[in-house]
């Protein structure tokens, strides 16, 4: 090639050409999700199995970490795992239901269904929020429970 030539073929776009849409914000958290579920979920199992295989006293300090210490003496730094505990707890559950309401609306588009613009953005916006409400509710639901059992 002598000098730069152009093929009147266009370039491929950039990020700063594509205005953001809810479709797009969906299939990034799928991805994230997915990955967040595989990675942090398998190290939270193994951690409960290996507290399991370790004993009483070592299952015992993995719940005080992701659920509650049943001794009436917390020290601060068992208050502040326990809260990131159930940070983590919250955030795979939700997580979960992204990824999952994330995952029905590609079954529904693979279909061949929801392509028309006005529903892939509806159907978006349903995503989060339906992560978020039957997130709530799960947890809102351990927490009564927990509260009344």
């Amino acid at each position: 090639m002598a000098g730069k030539e152009t093929s009147g073929r266009p370039l491929s776009p950039h990020l700063q050409v594509y205005k953001w849409a809810p479709s797009m914000a969906v299939s990034i958290f799928h991805r994230i999700t997915g990955d967040g579920l595989a990675i942090v979920g398998a190290l939270m199992f193994l951690w409960w199995l290996g507290a399991i295989a370790a004993g009483p006293e070592a299952y015992a300090a993995f719940v005080a970490c992701v659920w509650k210490d049943p001794s009436p003496e917390i020290s601060a730094l068992h208050q502040v795992t326990n809260i990131l505990g159930k940070v983590v707890l919250v955030g795979l559950t939700w997580a979960f239901f992204q990824h999952l309401f994330s995952g029905l609306r590609h079954f529904v588009l693979d279909t061949g269904a929801g392509y028309e613009l006005r529903t892939n953005r509806l159907w978006s916006i349903l995503v989060f929020a339906g992560a978020i409400l039957a997130t709530a509710a799960v947890w809102l639901t351990i927490a009564q429970e927990a509260l009344h059992g």
